[in-house]
């Protein structure tokens, strides 16, 4: 059972494994993709960026009258389909027009459209062609050249700022770059655009010499798109971190759910509580665990509830043997009248009572450990605590003449409880404190709240701090000494934790303030009387 159990969990396991592996694969895919179409898109605008700013920016400078004759030249000269059209006619998105109005270009490509809308005007340039060539380019740096020819030399600078150049660095030179060959020189001398490879970054330079000047227009070199666009890699690396983010938190809330449900379940043990068990839903490692943590609570109920039944059946065992010994000092009594005899059989008769008070206790308490299971099949009923405390003083006080059992004044209080395991606890601690007080013993009620709080407080030596913890385990006395002279079996505070369990409560002890003894305290919950 446990290896089959154990192969399951492994294919779950390999399962699960197998599924994270594939969805993050599908991530990974759809990641790259989402990264190489943005790439693409950026690769494009940056490219088409130069020759788009380059015309806008001549029109926009133009009245609407003139432009169509500048319209037709560009076409001409980089071989594309111009068209001026107002913005709102245009057929476009909201996204579109938002980008548009930031004074980006939009680029379609297969065929090729480019638009942008001119510098401070509500027109809008469209660019249409069916393949982006060298053409384009040598033509564009022509038209910078011409441009910026026809311009003083102080606003050439300016005129080069204005513009957008994205993969196209801009700069004018009056030397020429190093490496050119006489047959670049001359095309260069006769108005032409060179092309420069540069062999070991794989990066392109296009070189124009303005009309009549001796300064040369260096473009590039031109960028090939193959790294991320910076403005992508601090969302990207975010989106990555909340994914893994999310991923780690809905497996560890999975995980503390069940670990938190394993905990109650080990609190409610230790509780008493010995019938809980854990739900098992599945054989991973926690449902192991599950499994083992329900086998040692069967285990240990198991063993309590052989040890219950084997203390309960020595008691009863124990009471016929005590009583035919009883008959038999009984019978013994009668049959002589020496004092010797009759002095040793009333021994005898003392030791028989407490035998059978002993074989009381013991009885007690095992019934206690399994009827109280934290209050689950206690008959409750309200409790007068007043009433109740003085028939425990009632009942004490013609045993201890020698001391004064009071009863401190305090309201009425009712409580929701087992009256006769309540009275039988606080009867055990006020015999208790009767036993070791010099003069006095004070019982004291307190109405909390949530709760009722009995003191019991004496005038006697009181327990030392290092010997509380041992004082309520079965059979325990604080020294030697505490035998037959002080009475007691050390089952009574014993029995006291298990009725305040019972309840869902429990007993202290400390230092009395006023008394300067000792002074156990019964802390009880209160109970809906409707429950």
């Amino acid at each position: 059972m446990r290896r089959v159990l154990s192969n399951g969990s492994f294919l779950r396991f390999y399962l699960l494994l197998g599924v994270a592996l594939l969805v993050v694969f599908v991530i990974a895919l759809v990641g790259r993709s989402f990264i190489e179409q943005v790439r693409r898109e950026d690769y494009r605008e940056q490219l088409a960026a130069l020759p788009m700013s380059l015309m806008t920016q001549q029109l926009a400078d133009l009245p609407t009258g003139q432009r169509n004759a500048l319209l037709a030249r560009f076409s001409e000269q980089l071989e594309l389909q111009l068209t001026l059209q107002p913005i709102n006619e245009a057929d476009l998105g909201y996204f579109e027009r938002s980008r548009l109005e930031q004074g980006k270009i939009l680029v379609a490509e297969r065929p090729w459209l480019l638009q942008q809308r001119l510098p401070g005007d509500t027109w809008l340039l469209q660019a249409r062609l069916e393949e982006w060539s060298e053409h384009q380019w040598h033509g564009s740096i022509a038209l910078l050249g011409d441009w910026l020819a026809a311009a003083p030399e102080n606003e050439r600078k300016n005129r080069i700022a204005q513009l957008r150049p994205g993969s196209w660095p801009l700069q004018l030179s009056s030397t020429l770059p190093a490496g050119l060959s006489p047959q670049q020189q001359a095309q260069l001398a006769s108005g032409g655009v060179i092309t420069q490879l540069v062999s070991d970054k794989l990066s392109i330079t296009l070189l124009y010499q303005l009309p009549g000047e001796s300064l040369w227009l260096q473009a590039g070199p031109i960028s090939r798109g193959d790294t991320l666009p910076s403005n992508l890699h601090l969302p990207l690396l975010v989106g990555l971190m909340i994914v893994l983010s999310l991923i780690i938190y809905l497996i560890m809330r999975s995980i503390e759910a069940r670990m938190a449900r394993l905990e109650l379940a080990a609190t409610r043990i230790a509780s008493g509580r010995l019938e809980t068990r854990v739900k098992v839903e599945s054989g991973d490692f926690l449902g192991r665990l599950g499994m083992a943590f329900n086998g040692m609570a069967n285990q240990v109920q198991s063993l309590l509830r052989g040890q219950q039944e084997m203390i309960r059946a020595v008691s009863h065992e124990l009471r016929t043997p005590v009583a035919r010994i009883r008959f038999a000092v009984q019978m013994v009594e009668d049959m002589t009248d020496q004092p010797a005899i009759r002095r040793q059989l009333q021994g005898i008769d003392a030791d028989i009572a407490e035998l059978d008070e002993l074989v009381d206790e013991i009885l007690t308490y095992a019934r206690l450990g399994g009827e109280t299971v934290n209050g689950a099949e206690l008959e409750t009923s309200l409790v007068e605590c007043r009433a109740m405390a003085e028939r425990v003083i009632d009942t004490l006080s013609p045993l201890h003449k020698e001391l004064t059992l009071t009863l401190a004044p305090g309201p009425e209080i009712e409580l929701l409880a087992e009256p006769r395991y309540l009275q039988r606890a606080l009867q055990n601690l006020v015999g208790n404190a009767c036993r070791h007080a010099k003069s006095q013993v004070v019982i004291q009620l307190w109405d909390e709240p949530n709760l009722v709080r009995i003191d019991v407080e004496d005038d006697g030596p009181g327990i030392p701090p290092e010997a509380r913890a041992d004082i309520f385990k079965p059979f325990a006395r604080l020294d030697d000494s505490r035998a037959r002279s002080s009475g007691g079996y050390g089952l009574g505070l014993s029995i006291v934790q298990k009725i305040m369990a019972g309840h869902g409560g429990s007993v202290t002890i400390d230092t009395s303030p006023t008394l300067c003894g000792a002074r156990f305290t019964l802390l009880v919950p209160r109970r809906d009387p409707l429950a």
